[in-house]
């Protein structure tokens, strides 16, 4: 019988560098996610916060024991304020064990549980594309951690080629994924290659970059939006040709772009650790070679996590794929009734996700602005830490960390105050004075609560140059109406 175990470790024993960058990444953006909603926890989802995680897992507690497998978190065990922020600094500091190789198995294993539980009670807050793309990479990254008490330099353990490939086939989900859904959604800006035209603008955080390149000319925007396409839907053929560093190139050229004229947390360092994969050693020997010269790189490579493991979680990602792939093309599976149980039991844990950013381009950017008042006739704003606001500050980067509230408010702009409980839940916080969510504000705003607020709808746009000399304003706004009357507290 043919040794299984030693042929298909040894297919990447080629990869065994890009492995360990990898890991070194990924434990850079759990850094990155936990240390960002550490800032924020009490604020958002704390006792007295927008969305309490407390009455969130009281309302699910009817479900009996089978709530821990409906809404896995361990926070069934304790949901406190002090809790909550100490998962997060738990998860920052496992994280940094990671980035410097302290027993990065049960780290990644802890890592994957704790954010798996911030992300079950964070709802809204914690449910972007990039928050289950790290739940996924982060459950396949455990299999490739290596069993040393500390990652050895330079390391010799070679990745589970079953693991590798898999993540990349996320990477090839994740990015063709972003192309077909653009064009599946009809928007008419993707199909004239005109949405970069207005996506500057648009987006949630734009950067200062964002502001000049929104001033290029449109053809450099149709230009742009072809070379996009190219790269989200021919591109990821290449990652599983002969020659997988095609590939990874302008998948992390794209992710350098992006990074630049937005911020969209964590997205785009994650990215590129998984476009990383796709080299092997041979890329990274020169600049290790020379940052460290006395250490031997051409150690005996050990086989890591034998195949028998790693079928299961492999078989498990196989058919979760099926049906995220085939939707993707509106083609329904008829699953036995029993599959279909299993499917919708482990949709709450976000295994393999669907991917597709700006399927539909916001060609305007409503944005909310909140007033507040002592005594309802003279009002002020209230300014929030970086999404748009005063017409002359000038935008940030503030990636890879991300203000959650901020990002919450350009998606409420583009709706009705009625179908987002939250934003109805801020008001009567802030009125409340509530110290944890007053701080998710640029700065207090209040010498005490407020008797009443408000949110105005306004229109913004980019500046043109010329409005900039004569302004020095970033923005141009007007006023579109209410978003929400004046509330107030009721009286005692």
């Amino acid at each position: 019988m043919p040794d299984w175990n030693t042929h298909l470790t040894f297919a990447f024993d080629d990869h065994v560098l890009s492995a360990w960058l990898f890991l070194r990444l990924l434990g850079c953006v759990y850094l990155a996610a936990f240390l960002s909603f550490a800032l924020q926890v009490r604020g958002l989802i704390g006792h007295r916060g927008i969305l309490p995680a407390d009455d969130y897992l009281r309302s699910h507690r009817r479900f009996g024991r089978q709530r821990f497998l409906i809404r896995p978190t361990v926070f069934w065990l304790n949901c406190g304020d002090a809790a909550l922020e100490g998962v997060c600094w738990l998860g920052v500091l496992l994280s940094i064990f990671v980035i410097v190789g302290l027993l990065p198995l049960p780290c990644l294993i802890l890592l994957w549980l704790l954010y798996l539980s911030l992300h079950t009670v964070g709802r809204v807050f914690l449910a972007y594309q990039w928050d289950i793309l790290l739940l996924e990479a982060g459950f396949l990254a455990i299999f490739l951690a290596p069993f040393d008490f500390i990652t050895r330099i330079p390391p010799a353990t070679a990745p589970s080629p079953i693991i590798m490939w898999l993540l990349y086939w996320l990477l090839f989900r994740l990015m063709f994924s972003s192309g077909v859904s653009k064009l599946r959604s009809g928007d008419r800006s993707w199909r004239t290659l005109t949405a970069l035209c207005h996506h500057y603008q648009t987006q949630p955080l734009p950067t200062p970059p964002a502001w000049h390149a929104h001033q290029a000319p449109a053809w450099f925007h149709r230009l742009s939006a072809a070379i996009l396409f190219a790269i989200e839907l021919a591109v990821p053929f290449l990652i599983f040709s002969p020659y997988p560093w095609m590939a990874a190139f302008p998948i992390i050229a794209l992710m350098i772009l992006i990074a630049i004229t937005g911020n969209y947390a964590f997205f785009n360092l994650l990215t590129v650790a998984l476009a990383i994969l796709l080299l092997d050693d041979h890329w990274f020997l020169p600049a290790l070679s020379a940052l460290f010269p006395t250490l031997a790189w051409d150690r005996a490579i050990e086989p890591g996590w034998p195949w028998w493991i790693v079928i299961w979680p492999a078989l498990l990602v196989a058919l979760l794929s099926l049906e995220r792939v085939a939707n993707l093309f509106r083609v329904e599976f008829p699953w036995p009734r029993r599959v279909t149980g299993w499917l919708t039991w482990l949709q709450s844990f976000p295994l393999v996700n669907s991917y597709g950013l700006f399927a539909h381009m916001t060609t305007q950017r409503p944005e909310i602005i909140l007033e507040a008042s002592h005594d309802g006739a003279e009002w002020w704003e209230c300014e929030f830490r970086h999404k748009a606001g005063h017409v002359k500050r000038r935008p940030r980067f503030i990636a890879p960390l991300q203000p959650r509230l901020d990002w919450q408010m350009w998606f409420a702009a583009l709706g009705v105050p009625q179908r987002n409980q939250w934003f109805q839940v801020l008001l009567l916080r802030l009125l409340q004075g509530s110290p944890h969510v007053v701080r998710l504000l640029a700065m207090n705003p209040f010498h005490k609560p407020p008797r009443y607020l408000r949110a105005v709808l306004y229109d913004y746009r980019f500046t043109t140059r010329a409005e900039y000399r004569a302004t020095k304003a970033w923005w141009h706004r007007e006023r579109r109406g209410l978003y929400c009357p004046p509330v107030t507290l009721p009286e005692d």
